[in-house]
């Protein structure tokens, strides 16, 4: 499996504090089966994104895991004016792997009502947005037409693993679930930020989208989807799945 969000790069954000903890996390992916993983410090108001100390810490951390995982480069991006703008003008500084594809997060606050346009800013530079968890923002779960339009457009959805096996609660868990059957979820990854409560294990995640829809659309959102994001690939399919027999988990 690839995972193309993450906080495993040590003392820059809420995510890992000491370079154990990189270590740590890095570890517990490559033992549920991750084999890469994008390490995607915030860039918002309160974290600043530093190109050079993101690639020194990817560097530090790949070098003491060796060739278990690769851990490839990213950013947790807000739409901020300075971030657009310098996105813009550099548009694959804050991209996965300095490819095309760019992870944005949605303030839990607000949500700017030109948020569409800047979406399409991006696109037109030469970026694709990837929308990360929206089912984790209550904003944005009262807002799916504008989600399914946001794709319809060109940007893509991201949701988060333990969402969709229930640690961010029930609301997270069924407006996941509600994307995902109305075709509009691309890739699932784990937003990665300790080794216990919110951790970058994947497997868990992979059984239970097996179980509902398929073998196929697990490997999609999990494995093929996230290699053509880390590969620069621009082409995505669309799948709608379709639920195979109702097994309880998601009562």
């Amino acid at each position: 499996m690839v995972d193309i969000h993450s906080h495993v790069l040590y003392g820059l954000d809420d995510g890992a504090r000491t370079v154990e903890d990189s270590i740590a996390m890095l570890n517990m992916a490559a033992d549920s089966g991750t084999t890469g993983i994008v390490a995607s410090p915030h860039a918002n108001t309160e974290y600043q994104w530093n190109l050079a100390v993101n690639e020194a810490r990817i560097a530090e951390v790949q070098k003491a895991v060796g060739n278990r995982i690769r851990v490839y480069s990213g950013c947790d991006f807000h739409l901020t004016f300075d971030n657009v703008n310098d996105a813009i003008d550099n548009p694959t500084k804050y991209t996965i792997n300095h490819k095309q594809w760019l992870l944005v997060e949605f303030s839990d606050y607000v949500i700017f009502q030109n948020s569409g346009e800047i979406l399409g800013r991006l696109r037109g530079a030469g970026m694709l947005p990837i929308i990360t968890h929206p089912e984790r923002n209550q904003i944005l779960q009262q807002r799916f037409d504008t989600l399914a339009q946001w794709v319809e457009d060109g940007s893509y959805i991201q949701v988060t693993a333990q969402s969709l096996t229930g640690l961010f609660g029930s609301a997270a868990r069924k407006f996941a679930e509600k994307l995902i059957e109305r075709g509009l979820v691309h890739f699932v990854a784990s937003d990665a930020h300790d080794t216990e409560y919110r951790t970058p294990k994947l497997d868990a995640a992979f059984d239970l989208l097996k179980n509902h829809y398929g073998e196929e659309y697990a490997r999609l959102m999990l494995m093929d989807n996230p290699t053509s994001a880390v590969e620069g690939i621009l082409a995505l399919p669309v799948v709608i799945p379709k639920r195979k027999k109702w097994l309880g988990v998601w009562g």
